[in-house]
């Protein structure tokens, strides 16, 4: 299974960290530590020596509660890092975590190679600037908006209705043009979700297989961590790196992370016990 932009493939044999970058001021674990360009350059250069494969930027906070960012700021906030990044790398991925068209359209021409949107692309544009693009893009489920989504999430069937979301989706970006085999699901941990909701997701994450699609789960720091544990989001990391293990040990293919040290290194144990259970298996 790979992805592919017009310019280079990644190969999902074995799990990819996602690593972290916000150049937000509010984003809820880490906000205002990488909003200066040389904080943010440097954090992603620790990433890319760690062994990050996919630098995920994201300047609009998507917390609960989370105020709404201008087109302008947003794009004053992750064009610059985007640039600067590619200058220093050409190998490493990096993704734009947004659901504006023009920030997408802009990003990838400084230099990203995918797109990952909350909001599964559907604000205006959105579907047309990736189906032109030919770009990989990460479609997600979320129950509502992020201001209002952890008021009472409730479900009438969890999984149903996220693998409904997700089909009609899928669909959706093949009818814009995307090339399925671009197309990555996230079942949206911590989106409209009950601390209940995300560990049945987790649970039946093997479930997101149906679709020969690559999987991202992104539980880093998530309040189904800290609020489970009592703890604050940057406390979590232990719990973040299980919860990532986890998920890559049920197949998902892509670990969103701000731990990306400790998490590089979990997967490399996963790596290396998957492929001896294949060994064996086969």
């Amino acid at each position: 299974m790979n992805i592919h932009t017009p310019f280079k493939t990644l190969e999902l044999s074995r799990p990819h960290v996602m690593g972290i970058l916000n150049t937000t001021p509010d984003s809820f674990s880490d906000g205002g530590r990488f909003t200066q360009l040389e904080a943010a350059l440097s954090r992603a250069l620790a990433m890319i020596e760690a062994g990050v494969t996919i630098i995920d930027i994201g300047g609009e906070s998507t917390r609960p509660g989370a105020p709404e960012v201008s087109l302008e700021e947003e794009l004053h906030r992750v064009v610059p890092i985007v640039q600067e990044i590619r200058k220093h790398n050409q190998d490493v991925w990096i993704s734009i975590d947004t659901s504006k068209a023009e920030v997408m359209k802009q990003a990838l021409e400084a230099g990203a190679d995918l797109i990952n949107d909350i909001r599964s692309l559907t604000e205006p544009g959105a579907l047309d600037v990736v189906a032109k693009a030919q770009v990989p893009v990460c479609i997600m489920h979320m129950k509502g908006q992020p201001k209002t989504m952890q008021v009472n999430p409730q479900y009438d069937d969890l999984m149903s209705e996220v693998h409904q979301f997700l089909i009609e989706r899928i669909a959706a970006c093949e009818k814009a043009g995307i090339l399925r085999e671009n197309i990555i699901v996230d079942p949206g941990f911590g989106f409209g979700k009950s601390i209940e909701d995300n560990y049945k997701l987790l649970a039946n994450l093997e479930s997101f297989h149906q679709y020969g699609l690559p999987i991202l789960a992104g539980m880093s720091r998530k309040s189904m961590l800290f609020k489970l544990l009592d703890k604050k989001p940057a406390d979590c990391m232990v719990a973040s790196v299980a919860c990532a293990t986890l998920a890559a040990s049920k197949g998902a293919h892509i670990i969103r992370v701000h731990d990306f040290e400790e998490t590089v290194e979990a997967m490399k144990i996963v790596q290396m016990t998957l492929s001896n259970f294949n060994e064996v298996k086969g």
